[in-house]
């Protein structure tokens, strides 16, 4: 006679996985806000942040797989070692937000949701705090200016002005000079770029906002 229990080869409460699962979206939601409310790279992927949600779900499934059946639980270990991530992730930031969520997973799916929600929460308003901070405090710019020779004596004058303008490189091309500085500002204190349009044999000047690290 056919046992519908022959299917399931774990025995599953029903309840707990749909609950187990459905706390890790909300907890994969959170991140998703705390990493869109504080990012502050050059250009924000929402796709990346959409895996966060991804991940915190993922490691919860597979959590709850991995606690209920040793055999199971060995042969995924053995699987998951031979995977090999191609993506590149270019601020350490993110590998931050990754780690944060396979750790709330990891909790959601071992069903300590006291940690998964306390430590979630912390982690949360830390980061908060630090953007907070982050904000008010001056950031690492950079400011490429592209001139003739004639008005190398007003640049150089300019920018000894500049609050801890540091020259990072000097190009001299056929068509003028490239020269790029390093500096740090707060917001309001970016005004002074249309001054250097003002002199006489300035094609152009950028400032460029960067998460670069400022060498003392």
């Amino acid at each position: 006679m056919f046992n519908l229990q022959s299917l399931f080869t774990v025995n599953f409460n029903p309840l707990q996985v749909v609950f187990s699962l459905g706390l890790a979206l909300l907890v994969g939601l959170y991140i998703f806000f705390i990493y869109k409310k504080t990012f502050g790279g050059v250009m924000y992927s929402r796709n990346f942040n959409v895996t966060l949600i991804m991940i915190t779900l993922v490691t919860t499934l597979m959590l709850m797989l991995i606690t209920t059946n040793l055999t199971l639980s060995l042969g995924m270990v053995g699987a998951l070692s031979i995977i090999r991530y191609r993506t590149a992730i270019k601020d350490p930031v993110d590998t931050g937000f990754l780690f944060w969520a396979v750790g709330e997973g990891v909790a959601l799916g071992a069903s300590f949701y006291d940690v998964a929600l306390i430590g979630g929460a912390l982690i949360g308003i830390f980061v908060l705090l630090i953007s907070a901070f982050k904000v008010r405090s001056s950031m690492p710019y950079l400011l490429v200016l592209h001139y003739n020779e004639a008005a190398s004596g007003a640049i150089k004058q300019m920018v000894k002005q500049l609050p801890g303008a540091r020259m990072r490189s000097k190009t001299a091309q056929r068509d003028g000079i490239e020269m790029t500085l390093e500096m740090r500002l707060k917001d309001n204190e970016t005004g002074f770029v249309e001054k250097f349009l003002r002199v006489d044999g300035v094609y152009d000047a950028s400032l460029i906002s960067y998460q670069g690290d400022m060498v003392s």
